[in-house]
């Protein structure tokens, strides 16, 4: 295991932390989530079930001996934990460079708790250098990438991806995020867009971060005490 995998890996055992047990959990995708769910493996909370952001965590979960419960059926969660493309000092995230950004921000949105799990090369103190997924309906793809140059980004086709959902996705670069969530309002109201990969409107409330020093868990001023 590389040390950026060591790194993903140890973010993930501390994040186990905030597991409830005797309910729902919400789990994102991505690399660290993998780590995360291999975690799930070996400790084996009682849980009443999984509430997967993709088909390739379904899959994971599922093969590790997890049940995968449909969010319409499980209702609102205590906790969801994910990773993220790049997170600020105010815990607003870029996510989407694996393609789930629609699911994750509606699992987001109905948990009570939201642990992100990252290395530190994640943390920024401006959003923007990674570029923002933007997932788009396929007739109206021309017309939003239009709307998001006169932004002021350029955006890209992500070649031979569809989500989950069956829609392409944009990546945006060179936006102005000093004002994360103007931008995530401006774009979500473009006809055509189904959800931008900003997080700003439900930022993280807990991040657990891997690096060179260890692991660090920082909590956003407003999250509800444990």
């Amino acid at each position: 295991m590389n040390r950026k995998e060591e790194y993903k890996r140890a973010a993930a055992e501390a994040a186990y932390e905030y597991v409830v047990e005797d309910d729902y959990v919400g789990i994102g995708t991505g690399s660290t989530v993998n780590h995360f769910i291999d975690v799930l493996a070996e400790r084996k909370p009682s849980l009443l079930g999984c509430v997967s952001s993709s088909k390739a965590t379904t899959e994971r979960l599922k093969n590790a001996g997890f049940e995968v419960e449909e969010l319409n059926q499980s209702g609102n969660l205590p906790v969801y934990f994910d990773g993220a493309d790049e997170i600020n000092p105010h815990f607003e995230m870029i996510k989407g460079g694996g393609g789930a950004l629609t699911r994750e921000k509606i699992v987001a949105s109905v948990s009570r708790r939201f642990v992100c799990m990252t290395d530190e090369a994640k943390q920024v103190d401006l959003l923007g250098r990674f570029p923002l997924p933007v997932e788009v309906i396929e007739m109206g793809r021309s017309a939003v990438a239009r709307q998001l140059v006169m932004l002021g980004g350029m955006p890209e086709l992500r070649d031979g991806v569809v989500t989950d959902n069956g829609n392409p996705i944009l990546d945006v670069y060179n936006l102005d995020l000093s004002n994360a969530i103007a931008m995530e309002d401006k774009i979500n109201a473009i006809p055509g867009v189904v959800t931008v990969g900003l997080f700003a409107r439900r930022p993280a409330d807990i991040l657990v971060v891997a690096g060179k020093n260890g692991v660090q868990t920082l909590e956003r001023a407003s999250v509800i005490p444990r």
